[in-house]
């Protein structure tokens, strides 16, 4: 169905159903469905012309005719399936509203939700439309006048977010992946309740379980709780929280149902200097030096991976640099023979925002790829920001590249083919480590493949990246807290040195009775929890802060009809809310609502990526300056009369200007000169339609093509960043992964007489 068929339809329905529901008499259950359909009336033929203008252009911005994916065309998909769940709805409840079995507060509910996504989604729609009109003909990110981008990024940010993340959570991706977005987002909401009770992560996850309760049965309160972690929580609650999966319980679990590989060691190399050969002149070397950025001269550990034992990988050299992951189970499989060494060696580089996960947390789709590829596998396990910030990764990524080129045939590989691949930060990793190897004038592999990579980590906006607006994985917030943390902007909180000073011994007995106090205090809640939902509503009993938690509740429903007396926000309509503005008492913003005020508001004094803290006011001073020289901000892309929803979550503390080392081409390879990127090897890469940085991969693609280089660019649907570790989860992970296995074969296999021309 065509968008205009679709909007049509839709709009048809919902006149239909709110001349039904007018006539139905003054009750408020019926009030607020004809509203709501009114609501998606408005907003669905507002957002038709916008979302016809961007599907209109969005093929200039394509790699190529094969290739149809950039971030305006993912925003116009996503649209459409907002549309297209109103339309689904609509017509159940056109079909089923005489029925004495029509559940009207359910259907409410539904309807409130998605009708609050589509009108966020007409923003960014507009937002989308303004950046059409700056932009350079053809570029898919930002690249002029700062203050416009500071005026965009501050008025992007207050936009409300919740509705995205309650009963609306993953609309947008294959039905197959939401159930495990949603236990997800539950487990997020649940563990950042914990979250620095100086626990850890046993006790948080322990405590969690029982307080997950009251998350998983009402949408509204996980979407405004998800909405207040996103935003206010800092990246050392993303770093515990992203490495769950690497607690000792999980990763057994993992183990036990990944495939089944003859090696899987953690290596130690050691911090010393060694010679490589210079690829135009073997004859000549260079020195390749240990890491040294921030903390000095250290090990880079690496993890082996081998499906089966070749030659080298049991001598007593690498023996010697073995680390022990704990006590070492006994193999009684027999001994095999030695397999020879594999001509192709794949070099791994891990994702995680350069602040979480290690190799360990990637080991079971590497162990499918070394059974499927035949291949050795080495995955470097590097420094994490904030700790140790950009340059230290890569640093320890291209010192573990060199070692590997030089003692390969302790990998079990003869050398022959060198494939470096990533995903994500990963990815952004092979680019740069490549790029360094071109430098240092030593071999670079003879491929890249690279799953969703950041390829530019400046502050700038593009199509795709109004996205994480809604994205359960790669939040604004998030991504920039990751960022910044990369680029030196996070600190280390070592404010907690009593945690420090306890040692592990006493850590695991001050864990041991915080979870024994945890279990009793979060099962009382959680069946407290429960048994809340039995207890009918009492105007003079119940405190009004209750009711107003609850989304489409029966007590809710049964509140007399007053819509400028004592109803709950989230009972109001649209011109309600509208009506109320920014009206509302001081209490309204210390609770956890979903629904947020409609009318227009000034937008928080908010900050985006990197900027020093003294020069805050300088700052605010300038942006009020250039805007006042503009003579308009970015709310005039709006039409006149709409407000989309603004977040009641305060202002979010997000430096808006980049540090200039986001420039450096080592950080952000999108921004290289041509000289550098003509350097690099074929390129592969697997990006994902529905993922905030797309435009990432098609821009830099788009480069590397103008550039006469070999880069081939595969864009999968409906599924979110990330999807190489969510490759078990359904049969589309599983063709995504399959996927980037053919890249990477493509890389291994010899090259033709007639290489084909690149897609």
């Amino acid at each position: 169905m065509d968008l205009r068929t679709m909007t049509q339809s839709l709009v048809t329905l919902a006149e239909d159903n709110m001349a039904f529901f007018l006539s139905q008499g003054p009750g408020e259950t019926a009030r607020r469905l004809s509203s709501v359909f009114a609501g998606v009336r408005e907003q669905a033929l507002g957002l038709e012309p916008t979302l016809d203008h961007l599907l209109g252009v969005a093929h200039l911005f394509d790699l190529d005719a094969e290739t149809p994916a950039n971030g305006y065309r993912s925003l116009v998909h996503t649209a459409r399936c907002c549309l297209g769940h109103l339309l689904h709805k609509s017509r159940y409840v056109a079909s089923n509203r005489r029925s004495i079995f029509f559940r009207a507060s359910h259907n409410l509910a539904e309807l409130e939700a998605y009708l609050a996504a589509l009108t966020q989604l007409r923003a960014l729609a507009y937002y989308a439309q303004r950046l059409l009109a700056t932009n350079q003909p053809g570029a898919l990110f930002f690249d002029g006048d700062e203050g416009l981008t500071t005026d965009f990024l501050r008025e992007y940010i207050t936009l409300h977010k919740g509705c995205f993340y309650g009963r609306c959570l993953g609309f947008q991706f294959t039905p197959a992946i939401r159930p495990f977005l949603q236990t997800l987002s539950i487990g997020l909401v649940s563990f950042g309740e914990h979250y620095k009770r100086n626990e850890t992560g046993l006790g948080v996850a322990a405590s969690s379980l029982f307080t997950s309760g009251r998350f998983a049965i009402d949408p509204e309160l996980r979407g405004a709780e998800f909405e207040r972690i996103t935003q206010n929580l800092d990246v050392q609650f993303w770093k515990a929280f992203w490495n769950i999966t690497e607690m000792e319980v999980l990763s057994s679990l993992a183990k036990i149902v990944s495939t089944t590989v003859r090696v899987s060691r953690l290596l130690s190399l050691p911090p010393k200097a060694f010679e490589m050969p210079l690829s135009t002149d073997p004859k000549l070397s260079v020195t390749i030096s240990p890491p040294l950025a921030h903390t000095g001269p250290g090990p880079v550990l690496v993890r082996l991976i081998s499906y089966e034992l070749r030659e080298g990988q049991d001598s007593e050299e690498l023996s010697s640099l073995m680390k022990s992951e704990g006590p070492r189970s006994l193999d009684l499989r027999p001994r095999p023979p030695q397999a020879p060494r594999s001509p192709s060696l794949i070099i791994h580089i891990h994702g995680g925002g350069f602040v979480a996960q290690t190799s360990k947390s990637h080991e079971p789709y590497l162990k499918t790829w070394a059974q499927e590829l035949g291949v050795p596998i080495l995955s470097i396990d590097y420094s994490l920001a904030p700790e140790a910030p950009f340059p230290r990764a890569l640093e320890e990524c291209f010192y573990a590249y060199c070692w590997a080129l030089k003692h390969c045939t302790l990998l079990g590989s003869t050398g022959e083919r060198i494939c470096l691949a990533g995903d994500s930060a990963g990815g952004n990793l092979c680019f740069t480590v490549s790029l360094r190897a071109a430098a240092y004038g030593v071999r670079v592999p003879d491929g890249i493949m690279a799953a969703y990579p950041a390829t530019m980590l400046q502050s700038t906006a593009s199509p795709s990246r109004l996205l994480s607006l809604m994205d359960p994985l790669l939040p604004l917030s998030v991504l920039c807290k990751c960022v910044s943390a990369y680029a030196g902007g996070e600190i280390e909180d070592l404010s907690d040195s009593d945690q420090k000073a306890l040692g592990v011994m006493g850590l695991v007995q001050r864990d041991t009775a915080l979870l024994l106090r945890d279990l009793r205090l979060s099962a009382s809640s959680w069946l407290n929890s429960f048994l809340e939902l039995r207890h009918k509503y009492h105007p003079k009993s119940v405190p009004m802060a209750e009711s107003m938690r609850r989304s489409v509740s029966e007590a809710a429903l049964a509140q007399p009809e007053d819509p400028r007396g004592t109803d709950p926000l989230k009972s109001l309509t649209l011109h309600d809310l509208n009506l109320r503005g920014s009206t509302g008492t001081s209490d309204t913003s210390e609770l956890s609502l979903s629904a947020e005020t409609l009318g227009p508001s000034t937008p928080s004094d908010v900050n985006f990526l990197l900027g020093p803290e003294g020069a805050q006011d300088e700052v605010e001073a300038r942006d009020e300056l250039n805007s006042k020289k503009r003579g308009h901000g970015i709310s005039a892309s709006f039409p006149e009369g709409f407000h989309p929803r603004r977040s009641s979550q305060g202002a979010t503390r997000m430096p808006l200007y980049s540090s200039p080392i986001a420039k450096n081409p080592f950080m952000s390879p999108l921004l290289a000169p041509d000289s550098m990127l003509q350097s690099l090897p074929p390129v592969h890469i697997v990006a994902c339609a529905l993922d905030p940085i797309l435009d990432d991969s098609v821009m830099f693609a788009r480069r590397l093509r103008n550039l006469g280089k070999s880069v081939t660019l595969r864009v999968v649907e409906d599924l979110p960043h990330g999807f190489l570790s969510l490759a078990s989860l359904c049969q589309e992970t599983r063709q995504a992964a399959a996927l980037c296995v053919e890249r990477i074969r493509l890389i291994l296999s010899p090259p033709g007489p007639a290489p084909p021309r690149p897609v």
